[in-house]
Order: C-alpha cells, then structure tokens, then sequence
C-alpha cells in the first residue's frame, strides 16, 4: 500500500467495498486494498448493468466529491471514452443540505460580523444543495435587495484533498498494474480534476466569470447572467441577484414557451460564446439554465468554464468546415496542429484520415440539417484518444459544452438546423480573420519575431559553439514510461533483502542455539528461540505475499 494511503484506511476500505459491490473484482484485486479477504462476503448489485452505468452508480455511492469527480471526467472527452461521458452526465449534483447552524458559521466567518448586520432576511432551508455548496434565499440590510447567497459545505475542502489524494495512489497503482488502463492516462485525469476543483472551490474566480460573461452578453438578445455583488463575496461565499423562473431540466410544459426559439437562442449562445468571444460555459445542461418571461436564458454556475484564444477559434472553423465538407485530408491537417502524443507513441497519418473516414461515412447519408457537429466531433476525439493522441484541454471541453448545448437544444425542438444557425457566426470571423488590418497586424506580428531572432540568433549561436570547444555541451534523456519497471525492481529488491535478513536470523539463532547463553526455556537459549520465531513470521508473511500476487 502506498504510504500516502495509510492515513485514510477507512476510506480505502469503503473505496473497494464500493467497486467489488458494482462487479470491478479485477481493480480491486491490483489494487493493494485493506480488507480484500472479506469481499466474497457482500452483496454484489444487478450483472445486467453496463460498466459505465456501474461506473455511474459507483460514483455516485462514494458520496458528494466523487459526484463532482465524475461530472468533471465528463467534460474531458479526449480522456474517456464518448459511452462513459454518456452515462457521467447523468450524475445527479443533488445532496441532502447542510445543518443551518454550520452553513451559518461559515456565512459569519466570511463576513467577519454576525448574519443579522448584513441580512435583514436569511432562509435557513436551501433553494438549492450540490456537492460543493448549497443556495440560500437572503435579503440585503443596506437596500433590501432580494439575493441567492452560495455557500460553500464546511470542511468540503479538507474531504476533497484526502479523496483525491487517495485517487491520486489508484489512478498510480492502476496505472502501472492494468495495460488496458493507461490509453486513459489515469495520473493525468487526476492532475486536471485537481485543477478543476481547487478553480471550483475559488468563488471569487466563478464571480470574475460572470462579470467577464455578462459583459461579453450584454448586448446578445434573450440571455442574462446574474449581477454580482462584490461587497459580499469571498472565496467560499457568493452573493448574487436571485433570478427566479423555470429551470430547464424541470420544465413539464415546454408550451407555455416558443421552444423553436429557445432551441435557437441556446446554440447561438454557445456558437458565439466559443467562436466570437473564446469564453463559455463549460457545462450549460438543463440544469444550469433558468428560462425566465419572453423566452430568456439565464446561465447559472459559471464555476466551470473554457477559453480559446482567437488562433484557435480560427482553427476551430476550419475544422468544422472540413467536418461539414467531409474531407479527412483538411480535418487531419488541422488536427495535427493541435494534438501532441502521449507515451511516446508516432502519428500514423494515414491510419488516421482513414479512421476520420469510416466516422465520416456514418454522417455523410444525412442531410446537413441532421448533423450533429458536436456529436461528430466526440467520435473523432475518441480515435485520437485511442491513438494516444490529445487535444488541448480547452478545446476538449469546447467539443463537451458544443455537444451539450446542441443535445439541449434539439431536445426543445428536434427539427433545428445546427449548422445553420452556426453559419453566420463562422462566416463572420471568417470574413474578420482575412481583413487588411488582422492580415497586416499578423505581418507585423511576425516581422517582429524575426527582428527578435535575427537579434539573438548569432549570440546563441556562439554560446552553443563556446560550449562544444571547453567540452561543456551536455545532452539530457529524459526517460518516460519507466515506473512500472521501477516498481518491480523495488519489489524484487524489497523481497531479496528480506529473504536475507531471515536468513541471518536463522544462522544467527542457530549459533546461539549451540551455545546454551542464558537465560533459558525448556534447556535453550531464548534468544535463539525469539530469533527463530521472528524468521519463521518473517518467512511465513513472505510466501504469503508472494502466493497473493500470484508471481510465482
């Protein structure tokens, strides 16, 4: 076991109790769990289900942070396969609330002075509870204002730094022990849900997104976004106007609203989002979205959200012109500006463009109104991710939030033509991308570079040439990929060194033994006696151990 895992063997013991229940025998047992011995005891659920549904339902029995672990897998198609992220975005977010009491100490805390000099009005049940915080209903003392006040769950940070330190040893052990495992590059999932939570858990850095947002919408039609209030907002509170209306995922009677319109005002947002301004929302599902009078978008939960800078947005286009156009060859070009290799591995451009075809031929029969851009671009992550080959971050999340929005939007009306409501967006920064002014700005932009290098080139040069004559030029390897190996010599090592420690012991006690020192039980020496039984405890564990990992 890991030495970072000993601290929290509670916890690990829930862990594998949980993945044997929901039939992942084969994790547990390359996992050096407490408590594998008493498995075969408990109560295994329905063989029937899929592995990622098992997967789900294992989440979401580990409680509030894995729930929030498995929302953010979610959003990383070029880490997990599409039918997990399928299955992940069922995840509920919706956890039994806080005592009052607790919810209230952090509130005082953050404002440094009691509740009651700040709201004239606080509710003590929460409008809403997820895994990070819950929502409370307040009224402002100054002014009377009517806010949403986000609190986040006392000590939610110290719970979520011991699971993803525990995460952290599985994802490591997995790693090493499951081949099948590291086309996921588990250790680094856990990296990037680390970043993502500890950005998360920073409500001062969601507050800064919806005033980035709501300056960037402020003249869009039919969206809002919330007003911030500065004066009442911390690292773990955040005050805000509450917005009162319809939440998407609960709307039982979409005809009381023009649905034709929504589904177009939904897509145009994320298309303008994305492509004009290169900051979204992350994840804008049902949830996040309360409809409001005359068919009005308001985004909640910016906590979680993507950038893309315009060289990106430029190539984003042209991906999905060749997409639309279905022409491999353009959609490999443009790929391979932005995908770099895990584990060493070479690009195969041919295998891959003939990949990209045989996913292209699925959508080609449809007319262009059927096309789901986001779903197609899903499927041509996941071949990348089975090459080994990775997307930036960004616009791996941009591909999840484009598939979410399209998925809502044609949940209000089925008949929506994607790519046309995206037309006019594309062909304006089409248009802004060959203007004179961008065209000479990027002239000049690279006529600076090259004064620079020009500049610096002949010094470099002749740093490089001083090196090689004093014999100073050194050449580091970096070698990737070993740890597996590692791990086996310092098992090897581990397993010899002990085997002659008991084989001291043994020679050892024997020579006392022979000797008759004193004192004595039974006519022999004790020493002897303990040092024998020592070496036969060590031994014993040790063909225990052996026997277990079944490497014999």
């Amino acid at each position: 076991m890991d030495i970072r895992a000993v601290r929290y063997v509670g916890r690990l013991k829930n862990i594998a109790v949980t993945l044997f229940r929901y039939g992942f025998d084969d994790v547990v047992e390359r996992l050096d769990l407490p408590g594998k011995v008493f498995l075969e005891k408990i109560h295994r659920v329905d063989r029937d289900l899929s592995s990622w549904e098992r997967i789900r339902l294992a989440l979401e029995e580990l409680g509030p942070t894995f729930i929030k672990i498995g929302q953010i897998m979610s959003l990383r198609p070029d880490l997990i396969p599409n039918a997990l992220i399928l299955e992940l975005r069922k995840l509920q977010d919706e956890v039994a609330p806080v005592g009052y009491d607790e919810i209230r100490a952090v509130v005082e805390k953050n404002l440094r002075q009691p509740l009651e000099k700040v709201f004239a009005e606080f509710d003590e049940t929460p409008i809403a509870a997820a895994s990070l915080a819950q929502v409370h209903r307040g009224v402002l003392r100054e002014n009377g204002q009517v806010v949403a006040v986000k609190v986040q769950r006392p000590k939610i940070q110290h719970i979520i730094a011991e699971d993803l330190s525990l995460l952290d040893v599985v994802a490591n052990q997995l790693n090493e022990r499951m081949e099948a495992s590291r086309v996921y590059d588990l250790p680094n999932l856990v990296k990037e849900i680390k970043k993502s939570l500890d950005r998360e858990l920073d409500f001062r850095r969601e507050a800064r997104y919806m005033k980035i947002a709501k300056s960037n919408l402020a003249s869009t039609e039919g969206v809002y976004v919330p007003e911030v209030l500065e004066d009442f907002t911390t690292s773990q509170m955040l005050t805000m106007e509450l917005v009162e209306g319809r939440k998407l995922k609960d709307l039982d009677s979409p005809h009381q609203y023009d649905c034709q319109l929504l589904a177009k005002r939904g897509l145009r947002l994320t298309v303008k989002q994305v492509l004009e301004d290169g900051f979204f929302h992350a994840d804008p599902h049902p949830g996040n979205i309360i409809l409001l009078d005359n068919n009005i978008y308001c985004l909640l939960d910016w906590g979680m959200v993507g950038r893309l800078t315009r060289k990106s947005r430029y190539e984003i286009i042209d991906l999905i012109n060749a997409v639309v156009a279905c022409d491999s060859e353009r959609i490999v070009r443009v790929l391979l500006k932005k995908i770099r290799v895990r584990g060493g591995a070479e690009i195969n451009t041919d295998m891959l463009e003939r990949e990209i075809l045989e996913i292209l031929d699925t959508y080609h029969s449809l007319p262009l109104e059927k096309l789901n851009v986001g779903r197609l671009l899903l499927d041509i992550t996941s071949v990348l991710r089975d090459n080994r080959l990775q997307i930036p971050v960004d616009l791996a999340v941009m591909i999840k939030a484009l598939l979410t929005a399209e998925g809502t939007a044609r949940q209000l009306y089925p008949e929506l033509n994607v790519v046309e409501e995206a037309r006019p967006y594309v062909r304006r920064l089409a248009m802004e991308r060959w203007r004179p002014e961008t065209i000479w700005k990027n002239v000049w932009t690279g006529l600076l570079d090259l004064a620079i290098l020009q500049k610096h080139l002949p010094q470099r040069v002749s740093q490089i040439i001083d090196k090689i004559d004093r014999g100073d030029l050194n050449i580091r390897f970096q070698h990737e990929n070993l740890a597996r190996l590692r791990s086996t010599l310092e098992n090897i090592s581990n397993r010899l060194t002990l085997a002659i420690i008991i084989a001291a012991l043994i020679i050892g006690s024997s020579m006392i033994i022979t000797t008759g020192v004193k004192p004595l039980f039974l006519g022999f020496p004790i020493l002897g006696i303990v040092g024998y039984l020592v070496s036969g405890l060590l031994g014993l564990w040790l063909i225990f151990n052996i026997i277990r990992s079944r490497k014999f």
